[in-house]
């Protein structure tokens, strides 16, 4: 499978307060290439947010804002493009809030949420939170909350899927964004 998983944390509850990114970018079902970066939200901190991801005000001060990143990673965004992650509506629309907060145009992509193939391909587990999941296919996922780690692992997660399911069955879970 060919694919770019990806992870954003919010410095807030407001989805246009991204404050990292991350992809992996999958070719052939191995990842080749990633990329993360801290970006400093446009919105105050919750204190809520810094203590499940662990990014606070200073760690962000020299960060780029979100319009600054989006040329570079706006070309995996593309209507021929699969992009993948792990409750995909939340993560979907944090990249909309921060399009629409920028006044930057709207991205068409695939989109593919593991949340669901799992709750479909493992419906025994006793929750699909991205660290349930990982411990159930043993994918590694060494920090929680870091948006490189969860898209990582997100993309090893759809890579499992993809070798014990087949691409059929994922392919009905792709939608268009």
């Amino acid at each position: 499978m060919n694919f770019v998983a990806f992870d954003f944390e919010t410095a807030s509850n407001q989805r246009h307060s991204a404050v990292s990114l991350a992809l992996a970018v999958v070719r052939d079902d191995k990842v080749v290439d990633q990329f993360y970066s801290l970006i400093k939200p446009p919105t105050p901190f919750s204190a809520r947010n810094s203590q499940i991801h662990g990014i606070y005000p200073k760690d962000v001060v020299d960060a780029p804002t979100f319009d600054e990143i989006w040329p570079t990673i706006a070309p995996l965004f593309t209507e021929e493009k699969l992009v993948v992650a792990h409750n995909a509506n939340f993560d979907a629309s944090v990249l909309r809030a921060c399009l629409d907060y920028y006044g930057l145009p709207e991205a068409h992509y695939q989109i593919l949420d593991t949340v669901q193939t799992s709750r479909r391909l493992l419906p025994d587990l006793p929750n699909h939170k991205l660290n349930t999941v990982s411990a159930a296919l043993k994918v590694r996922l060494d920090n929680h909350h870091n948006a490189l780690a969860d898209s990582l692992a997100c993309a090893q997660i759809l890579i499992h899927q993809s070798q014990l399911f087949g691409n059929d069955v994922l392919k009905e879970y792709v939608r268009n964004k």
